[in-house]
């Protein structure tokens, strides 16, 4: 397996694992499944696992704590705090206040079965007090041993910036893909300029750039892409067309579209390391071998013709979450 590093230090697999939708947003639930595939993900040298408190409230964390128990040395573990759902499971709260930082930590803590975490993500910018005193509490659980490095994600470069003048910034982890090309704006230069390390989430476009979805009965009902803007009407039609030409691309160089796609997102710097999701063994395996796709210049500029900046319509969130992002 390749290696990055991001940041000061943290030497993680070229390729991560986004644990999210194992627990919530895309269709039915199988922690069998899911298990089996942290196990196969390990086994083929994938060490960085990502999650977060909020992600199906808790269970994710639970699942990926059962998943990794007696092979914790194996694991560069990943998770986040700061969004908090509301009464029924919704869009709640962005909570950065010291003292929910620290109960957070340990909160996730005690669900991973583990004592320290080695990446640990404010995961939305709380724009009701500065960053700064986010940042000093969890600089604290640096000390305390809780907690590794830090990390950030969707916040503006400034605010990163911000935080990063009170502990160093390990990795950012931010939405980048051939659909989501906004860290180009100037965000990735921030990065690179303060040593911070890039975690696209979301690599394949929420799927999309897969090449498996062809149209909006694909999604389960509780499918949050039902609504997602970019799987709505018109839009859907219009970024279908996008990923046909994407998978003739691929179909022309011999793989799939979801490894031409992860790999035009390695391709962007070896401090860029993607944590494609998956729930499926079958999937991760189709995800890694992205790795031995290389790209050409004459590809790279293949790709970018059928795939601008800019080329996905529609916003990549309804309007109550993009307030969330680049803040």
């Amino acid at each position: 397996m390749q290696s990055r590093t991001l940041g000061q230090g943290l030497s993680v697999s070229a390729l991560g694992l986004g644990c999210m939708g194992m627990s919530q947003s895309y269709g039915p639930v199988d922690d069998t499944e899911s298990v089996a595939t942290i196990h196969r993900a390990l086994e083929l040298g994938v060490d960085f696992l990502d999650t977060a408190d909020v992600y199906g409230l808790g269970a994710n964390e639970v699942l990926v704590g059962k998943a990794i128990a007696g092979r914790r040395d194996e694991v560069v573990l990943a998770t986040k705090f700061g969004n908090q759902r509301g009464p029924k499971g919704g869009l709640g709260v962005v909570n950065g206040r010291p003292d929910y930082v620290r109960g957070a930590c340990d909160a996730s803590l005690q669900r991973l079965g583990v004592d320290h975490i080695d990446l640990y993500y404010q995961h939305r910018v709380d724009t009701s007090l500065p960053v700064e005193e986010t940042w000093g509490a969890m600089a604290e659980l640096v000390t305390a041993g809780k907690v590794r490095f830090l990390g950030i994600s969707e916040a503006a470069p400034a605010t990163l910036r911000r935080a990063h003048a009170v502990h160093p910034v390990a990795a950012g982890q931010y939405e980048y893909s051939l659909f989501t090309r906004d860290p180009e704006d100037g965000l990735l230069a921030t990065m690179r300029e303060l040593g911070v390390g890039m975690v696209p989430y979301s690599p394949l476009g929420r799927g999309f750039l897969s090449g498996e979805i062809t149209s909006s009965d694909d999604f389960a009902p509780e499918d949050f892409r039902r609504h997602s803007p970019r799987f709505q009407g018109e839009n859907f039609d219009r970024n279908l067309a996008v990923v046909e030409k994407v998978r003739q691309l691929a179909q022309g160089k011999g793989v799939t579209p979801s490894q031409l796609v992860l790999a035009w997102v390695l391709a962007q710097g070896d401090d860029v390391v993607p944590i494609p999701g998956t729930k499926s063994r079958h999937h991760l395996e189709d995800n890694l071998a992205a790795l031995d796709v290389e790209l050409t210049a004459d590809d790279l500029a293949a790709i970018e013709a059928v795939a601008p900046r800019g080329v996905a319509a529609g916003e990549r969130y309804a309007p109550d979450q993009l307030a969330r992002i680049n803040v």
